[in-house]
């Protein structure tokens, strides 16, 4: 059954439906591929924000984004490490053009890094008998 995506989404990421794709994937990702997916997003966002000017540095839009963190959510599955709160606040707070492109390039991130892992899963490692 096809999912379908409508403007009445229960979560802000799931009015797009890459956005809410690359979100799913990066819920079920193991903790190190959310903590490598999360760094590479703020990496993204902030170059975005200040190649726009926006902001003078990174500082700006870190305080930014920790302005807007409300305490007292703490039970969404991204909210259990920083980095990974930061790095979604971030893509929250982006304009929803932006998101959607930032996305795209969430999603090929998620992939490569998932990818990378499994070949390195793959690999048998000979240890030397001493």
């Amino acid at each position: 059954m096809k999912e379908e995506f409508t403007t009445n989404a229960r979560r802000w990421y799931d009015k797009d439906p890459v956005l809410s794709s690359a979100m799913k994937t990066l819920e079920e990702s193991d903790d190190e591929t959310q903590i490598k997916v999360a760094i590479n997003l703020i990496k993204i966002i902030t170059e975005h924000h200040l190649s726009s000017t926006e902001y003078e540095s990174v500082e700006d839009i870190v305080s930014a984004t920790e302005d807007v963190l409300d305490d007292s959510k703490h039970g969404r599955w991204y909210d259990l490490d920083g980095t990974l709160r930061t790095a979604i606040s971030l893509l929250q707070n982006c304009p929803e053009s932006t998101r959607h492109i930032i996305a795209k390039e969430m999603a090929k991130n998620i992939v490569e890094t998932i990818k990378k892992e499994d070949d390195v899963d793959d690999v048998e490692i000979e240890i030397p008998e001493v």
